[in-house]
């Protein structure tokens, strides 16, 4: 009866590999929704799996960003929080549950109220910190952290207050200079990601680093375009960059001193 059952536990384990390695499969060739299901079959059998939890997570996260209609983005986002906080379970200190959390709240705030965004602040940085603490080479979390300054950065006096209201206290330490610094840390450790070129440039852009943007718009621009969303950002950078070129015409033209924005 022992040998019965280990056995079937054995051949269990087996399948479970090759599940993962055909969700990792297509996970590499960006077929999502395949590579979610593959995930979701590995979760069957075994729950407690953290790869497969994570991951899961954050396909949900990818995924549910591509709906324009928000009842569709709450359901996939709504899905890629339950899957962190499983991950989180097993897994309290790692480094992308961590991560994972983070971006499913951030998602979330997205389509939420003011009040639930401002109160969301302080939990997406926490789960920030507590990923890079776990992992200082997080690419995606230093991405992340670095959107985190920025929106934190420039709430306008109303959001600053009310945040204080719902949380105690504002966002602490958040500046653009902090923004710049993680953009470009998580830049360094992927050089490939052109989401997190796209958002440096905006940041110096509304910065008015002007040459700064329009450089880091032109190395964008040089990168192989793999995905759907890298097409779209490399319109936008291109777009972009037209539009920074003719605003510097203009100021050259212009006694004005109203920087120019997107």
């Amino acid at each position: 009866m022992w040998l019965a059952v280990a056995g079937r536990t054995q051949a269990a384990a087996i399948d479970d590999d090759d599940l993962l390695k055909e969700a990792n499969s297509l996970l590499g060739q960006y077929k999502d929704s395949e590579a979610l299901e593959k995930f979701k079959l590995v979760l069957l059998d075994n729950p407690d799996h953290y790869e497969a939890l994570y991951k899961a997570s954050l396909l949900n996260s990818r995924i549910g960003g591509r709906y324009i209609d928000e009842t569709e983005k709450l359901q996939y986002f709504t899905s890629a929080k339950v899957y962190a906080e499983s991950a989180l379970q097993v897994q309290p200190n790692g480094a992308d549950s961590h991560y994972a959390m983070a971006l499913a709240i951030n998602n979330l705030s997205m389509v939420s109220g003011a009040k639930d965004r401002l109160k969301s602040l302080s939990i997406i940085k926490d789960h920030l910190d507590k990923a890079l603490r776990a992992n200082p080479e997080h690419a995606a979390a230093w991405q992340l952290l670095g959107r985190w300054y920025y929106k934190a950065a420039n709430l306008n006096f109303l959001e600053t207050t009310a945040s204080k209201f719902l949380t105690g206290s504002a966002p602490v330490g958040a500046s653009n200079y902090r923004a710049i610094e993680a953009l470009q840390k998580s830049i360094t450790i992927n050089p490939l990601n052109i989401s997190g070129l796209y958002d440096l440039a905006i940041i110096y852009h509304d910065t008015n680093q002007t040459r700064q943007s329009i450089q880091v718009l032109q190395e964008a621009l040089k990168l192989n375009l793999i995905t759907s969303e890298d097409l779209e950002i490399s319109r936008r950078c291109k777009a972009m960059l037209l539009q920074i070129g003719g605003d510097m015409i203009i100021k050259t033209t212009s006694t004005s001193t109203e920087p120019a924005r997107i």
